[in-house]
C-alpha cells in the first residue's frame, strides 16, 4: 500500500515513537508571522471554497439546483475567488502558494 504509516519496527512501540523523516520544525518568523498565517487562512477558506464548488456541480448534474439557485451559487463562487485572489496579493501571495504538505498524505489542495 503506498504512502501508508510504517508499521512499528519494535514490540511496544507506537506510530508516535517514530519519528517522520525530514524535518518536523515549525519555525515561526517574528516578520512573517501575519503572512503565514494568512496563507493558513486564506488555504483552509480555498479548500472550502473549492468544496463547494464541487458540491454545486454535482448538484448542477443531478438537476437539485433551479436556474436561479445556480446563477447565485455561480456568482457567489466567483466573488470567493476573487477574494482570495485580492487578500493573496495583499499578502504577497500567488494561489498557487495555498497549499499544504500533510507529509504521506500528500498536498491539500
Amino acid at each position: 500500500m503506498s504512502g501508508a504509516l510504517p508499521l512499528p519496527s519494535s514490540p511496544g512501540q507506537t506510530l508516535l515513537d517514530q519519528t517522520p523523516p525530514g524535518p518536523l520544525r515549525l519555525e515561526l518568523d517574528p516578520g512573517r508571522l501575519e503572512q503565514d498565517l494568512g496563507r493558513l487562512v486564506l488555504t483552509l477558506v480555498e479548500f472550502l471554497r473549492r468544496l463547494m464548488e464541487a458540491q454545486s456541480l454535482r448538484r448542477l448534474e443531478a438537476g437539485t439546483l433551479t436556474e436561479a439557485e445556480a446563477e447565485r451559487l455561480g456568482l457567489t463562487l466567483q466573488a470567493a475567488r476573487a477574494a482570495i485572489e485580492a487578500l493573496c496579493a495583499r499578502l504577497g501571495l500567488g494561489v498557487d502558494d495555498l497549499n499544504l504538505d500533510l507529509g504521506p498524505l500528500g498536498r491539500l489542495l
